[in-house]
């Protein structure tokens, strides 16, 4: 039913929804904002958080957009079932009537075809219609990214999409919904003035910082959050203690798994320092839980070194860069490009 479901609305969705759609990935969201910040006149960002999404929606209204799409009576019904199934929680059972049950294989799309009446349909509008300036926008799930010429648009934006979403019965998070100067111009403008360097927002367990290429130019970089990286060395840490006792090659198996995967999807450009300092802080963990096999320390940094070479896979960048990737999957011939 999902499958079919994605193929109606794939047809309506529009080109800055990423979240939950086939072929599509939180990587081509970042692409696609890299491009539009560094193409377009982009002077602010609104990063705007969702309170609470999935708990919140309201089940009305989302029959409702529903119906506007699908004729058959037998899919609504089917949908208001999974709606009403209920969610057990340590052996209690409850229903409520509102938002989208956590799990279910329908909730992703159900989820974006709210937001897509709620906001998608409504800021393209607004962007056709109302803005004085450029406008980008990117929304991934409940993550919403909007780049602005004007701060006078960005300001308007923020409180017409307040107004909105309240009208359906969302909430914009208040302590994550920031507007903030960010762009080509954004540290020049900012020195003028006296202030610091421009603010940084999160995307996708990613920092994006206004940076500088090699040759000087204006360039989007972005690092892995510090926070994402010291919860993943924690469980790291605590998996390595659990199993202090086995071979080293088994750890290193594991390990190396563990670290592929996370290269996997860390591993873009600008990001090279990140992945050195993960790598290290691993190496520092794993030589932790080997010292401790013996209160004879053997394990001095040189042996640990050769056994971090012969297992624990070395950073390399495999993203290309977002503009050549987005030049791809985006071609310009494209209609609605």
């Amino acid at each position: 039913m999902v499958r079919v479901l994605n193929a109606i609305y794939e047809e309506d969705f529009l080109g800055f929804s990423y979240g939950f759609r086939p072929g599509r990935s939180q990587h081509n969201a970042l692409d696609a904002l890299s491009v539009g910040i560094n193409a377009m006149r982009v002077n602010w960002i609104l990063d705007a958080d969702i309170r609470s999404f999935f708990d919140r929606i309201d089940q009305a209204w989302l029959l409702r957009f529903l119906r506007h799409r699908v004729g058959d009576e037998r899919i609504i019904r089917l949908v208001l079932k999974w709606l009403k199934a209920g969610v057990l929680d340590e052996g209690e059972w409850s229903v409520s009537d509102m938002g989208t049950p956590q799990g279910s294989g329908a909730s992703p799309l159900l989820a974006n075809v709210y937001l897509h009446y709620v906001f998608d349909l409504w800021a393209e509008q607004r962007r056709r219609r109302q803005a004085n300036g450029k406008v980008i926008i990117v929304r991934y799930a409940d993550d919403v990214i909007v780049g602005f010429e004007h701060e006078g648009d960005a300001r308007r934006f923020r409180d017409a999409m307040r107004e909105r979403l309240e009208q359906f019965g969302l909430e914009l998070h208040g302590d994550k919904t920031r507007l903030l100067e960010f762009g080509r111009y954004a540290s020049e403008r900012r020195q003028r003035r006296g202030l610091g360097k421009p603010e940084t927002f999160q995307l996708f367990g990613f920092v994006a910082i206004c940076g500088r290429s090699r040759q000087g130019r204006f360039q989007l970089h972005r690092r892995t959050r510090a926070d994402r990286m010291r919860e993943r060395l924690r469980a790291i840490k605590d998996r390595l203690r659990q199993h202090m006792h086995a071979s080293i090659s088994e750890q290193g198996k594991w390990l190396r798994s563990v670290m592929t995967g996370y290269f996997a999807y860390h591993a873009v450009p600008t990001n090279m320092r990140s992945l050195q300092k993960f790598r290290r802080r691993v190496m520092v963990a794993w030589r932790q839980t080997l010292r401790r096999w013996s209160q004879k320390d053997g394990m001095n940094w040189q042996r640990m070194m050769q056994i971090a070479d012969a297992w624990l896979p070395t950073p390399h960048i495999l993203h290309p860069w977002l503009d050549q990737r987005f030049a791809v999957t985006h071609p310009r011939w494209e209609p609605n490009a």
